[in-house]
């Protein structure tokens, strides 16, 4: 080996050593009082979580902790997987004022990155709350949801795990009805939705949301009389299934749902068109529903809605339809403030505040729970490799004083996030100085990709 090249060597092997040494994992410690596995619906007492880097390396009773680890005393209070929201749209805030609670003049007032800078907040809103994954469908400006996403894998700011679904992809009209003049001359539909009647339109439409960021497909499936058939749905399932894929269907008709059940979607959206035999049917197939099961309150619904929203998800419950907690939240009025503080509520505030509606149905904690985690993953299509608390699993958890198994409403006050193995929140407080910086950029998957 000649001069120079020992010299050229001996430099490559220092570059090589001092980028290992920048990138070597941290370990992390978490004791935890008690450890919740909402799968099985069991607690374990005094265990230990060792976190390298992003993932959870091993979890039990007598994990030794290394030398120089970082640990975190959980030991007073309950430790388990984050929670999710399966059906939500952090880009859309319709009002009363000034668009009159009409979303179809909010999405003409606010432009798509007015809209993605809302939904940053909520996305730091949910987090707080303990929301460690969302689903994120349609009515998000141009993609805005998918923006979200990357944002967040890419470093630049915290918040959930978003499974995006880029705009709502229905026949002609979508949820609106415009005049000749809007549709024809302005194109009014898009970004909000994407029209897409023939096979080759359905299949183009699916395609453009993979290529621009979505992680699911939403249908409106009878969004209007001519609405999907159970072949379109079909269609629409196989070519989600090439990009990785799963389906959601926007279903407001139990005709719309039966069409939706028969093509096998993955998930239905909106209970309360359902009927009880749909109810087996979904059971029976294993298809998710995010019912969007909203609570009465003073900002939000009436009785005789709450009275039909409460009897349905009751009768799913007991059919065994796989239940996932789910908010469709996208809107805001000045009547939304604490009642005993008076200030303004969180997003994250008003979303665990559905669980009203799961006590009201008389569903149990632990299945509560098994819904708000667990089949939630599922939904979210993530399972293999984030949501429950186990070695090789992404370290995405939060902590509550009490016990959710049996009284759920000690999810609405969560006092720890860890999301990606970082800490979020700590002793009832976001610290999330760690999350904002100018780089570098991570890119999650190796290569430059939406």
């Amino acid at each position: 080996m000649n001069k120079l090249s020992r010299v050229l060597f001996l430099l490559i092997a220092c570059l090589t050593i001092g980028i290992a040494g920048t990138q070597a994992a941290t370990i992390t410690a978490i004791r935890a009082g008690r450890l919740i596995d909402p799968e099985s619906g069991t607690a374990s007492a005094n265990q230990v979580i060792l976190i390298e880097g992003e993932k959870i390396k091993a979890v039990g009773p007598d994990v030794a902790i290394p030398a120089g680890a970082t640990v975190i005393d959980l030991s007073k209070l309950t430790v388990m997987p984050g929670l999710v929201d399966a059906h939500t749209h952090t880009a859309l805030t319709y009002k009363e004022q000034p668009e009159n609670n009409y979303y179809y003049l909010t999405y003409v007032m606010d432009s798509s990155p007015l809209r993605a800078i809302q939904a940053a907040s909520n996305a730091i809103q949910l987090l707080n709350s303990g929301f460690t994954v969302i689903r994120d469908v349609g009515n998000n400006a141009l993609y805005a949801d998918c923006a979200l996403r990357q944002a967040i894998e890419q470093g630049w700011l915290p918040g959930p795990t978003v499974i995006p679904s880029g705009p709502m992809i229905g026949s002609t009209g979508g949820q609106l009805w415009p005049t000749p003049e809007m549709y024809k001359q302005h194109d009014i539909m898009f970004p909000e939705y994407i029209d897409a009647n023939s096979p080759e339109e359905i299949v183009r439409a699916v395609r453009q949301n993979m290529l621009f960021g979505a992680r699911t497909i939403k249908l409106c499936i009878d969004c209007k009389p001519w609405g999907y058939s159970v072949d379109d749905i079909k269609l629409a399932i196989n070519e989600a299934a090439k990009g990785g894929c799963k389906v959601e269907g926007h279903v407001q008709t139990p005709e719309g749902a039966q069409r939706a059940i028969d093509a096998g979607i993955y998930i239905i959206a909106h209970g309360n068109a359902l009927t009880p035999e749909q109810h087996r049917q979904m059971a029976e197939k294993g298809i998710f529903l995010t019912g969007t099961d909203t609570p009465l309150t003073k900002y939000r619904g009436t009785e005789a809605q709450f009275k039909v929203t409460v009897e349905k998800l009751h009768d799913a419950w007991e059919k065994k339809v796989p239940l996932t907690f789910s908010t469709d939240f996208d809107y805001w009025n000045d009547r939304m403030k604490n009642d005993t503080s008076g200030e303004w509520l969180t997003r994250g505030e008003m979303t665990i505040a559905f669980l009203d509606t799961w006590k009201a149905a008389g569903i149990p904690a632990a299945d509560t729970l098994r819904a708000m985690t667990i089949n939630g993953y599922k939904a979210a299509d993530i399972i293999k490799d984030r949501g429950p608390i186990k070695a090789g699993f992404y370290a995405d958890l939060i902590a509550v004083a009490g016990d959710p198994l049996t009284d759920i409403d000690t999810l609405r006050n969560v006092q720890f996030v860890m999301k990606n193995g970082m800490v979020f929140k700590r002793d009832g407080v976001m610290v999330p100085e760690k999350f904002f910086h100018p780089g570098p950029v991570r890119i999650p998957n190796g290569r430059w990709t939406r």
